[in-house]
């Protein structure tokens, strides 16, 4: 029986086709040594040119191959609206899938060590899963925020100014009760857009649903849903570069990351979307849909031709099992990626 340890090299316990999905122990372990917790910009690129090479990489090479021309003005492609579809583009989408991806292929790696009764290796892979995990988490919150305790944080805060405010009425200070009016001003917004923010997550409803196929309405390249925000969770200055102060509801609105179909831009791979901007994919819209990321993510496509997410996807986002017509009663019987 072959052994197995957290640092060293294993042949894979599915086969030749889990190994397409999975990335070898040496590579883990060089991943462990630059960033323990997958979050560095060197880590990201590395994890990208493993992803690439490794999933489905002959099949991806000849499409991005074919299509490159695309790039160039060729086929009748207008090169202008490549540019601004991928002022869309996330970098933080599409890392946090790699990291998604590697948490999946931890836990693969562990139920394997438990299998073959390599405890040990099993409970170092699983503490690195929990690091992992946790830092993760944290990431999110600090991303998203905890709208609702920070909207509680202002409220105190603003009332805490307001009465400062009044002392310096009182005593005559109005050079400061100038300058604390300034603040209660900006307070005020603050608390209204936390406000905003608060109940957007409470009150979501999401238009689209996981591995649903769709079009962007302004660009016109079809993509998969494979993850989801009740608001725009990006960065304020990737914000302004993809204009969605513009956006008739702005960044309060449902926001999907979506892989983006290597036939019509190679380049663009994730974007991060906001609902207006996307519709449902027709049935003639439905037809081959290639990218690198599908095979991880999703068991395969249901009767209507949209992909079924895996389970692991679902519990991310807390979605439950969409049932199409005709789909598989069970989808935990797959292996997982």
């Amino acid at each position: 029986m072959q052994g197995i340890s957290a640092c060293d090299s294993v042949s894979s316990p599915h086969g030749t086709n889990c190994r397409s999905a999975c990335v070898a122990r040496n590579d883990l372990r060089l991943f462990y040594k630059i960033n323990s917790v997958s979050c560095g910009a060197y880590a990201r690129r590395w994890c990208g040119e493993k992803l690439h090479k490794k999933i489905n990489s002959r099949r991806v090479g000849n499409t991005v191959r074919t299509n490159a021309r695309w790039l160039f003005g060729g086929d009748g492609r207008n090169s202008n609206s490549n540019a601004n579809a991928r002022l869309e583009r996330s970098e933080s989408a599409n890392e946090d899938i790699l990291i998604f991806y590697f948490q999946l292929d931890l836990q693969t790696r562990i139920q394997y060590a438990l299998n073959i009764e390599q405890f040990d290796a099993a409970k170092q892979l699983r503490e690195k899963l929990t690091e992992i995990e946790t830092e993760i988490t944290r990431q999110r919150e600090a991303k998203r925020g905890s709208s609702k305790n920070e909207a509680q944080d202002k409220s105190i805060n603003l009332l805490r100014v307001r009465a400062d405010l009044q002392k310096a009425i009182e005593s005559e200070n109005y050079a400061l009760a100038a300058e604390l009016r300034d603040a209660i001003a900006k307070l005020e917004g603050e608390s209204l857009a936390l406000s905003a923010k608060a109940l957007a997550y409470q009150n979501v409803k999401y238009e689209f649903r996981l591995g649903q196929k769709v079009r962007h309405k302004v660009h016109g390249y079809r993509a998969v849903i494979c993850g989801m925000d009740p608001v725009c969770c990006e960065s304020k200055s990737w914000m302004e570069t993809a204009n969605v102060e513009k956006l008739s509801k702005g960044p309060n609105q449902p926001f999907y990351q979506v892989l983006v179909d290597v036939y019509a831009d190679p380049e663009l791979l994730v974007a991060y979307v906001a609902e207006e901007n996307l519709s449902a994919a027709g049935e003639s819209e439905k037809g081959r849909f290639d990218h690198p990321y599908i095979e991880f993510l999703f068991y395969g496509e249901d009767t209507a031709r949209d992909f079924i997410p895996i389970k692991q996807l679902r519990e991310k986002y807390d979605q439950q099992r969409y049932e199409a017509s005709g789909d598989e009663n069970d989808d935990d019987d797959h292996p997982n990626s």
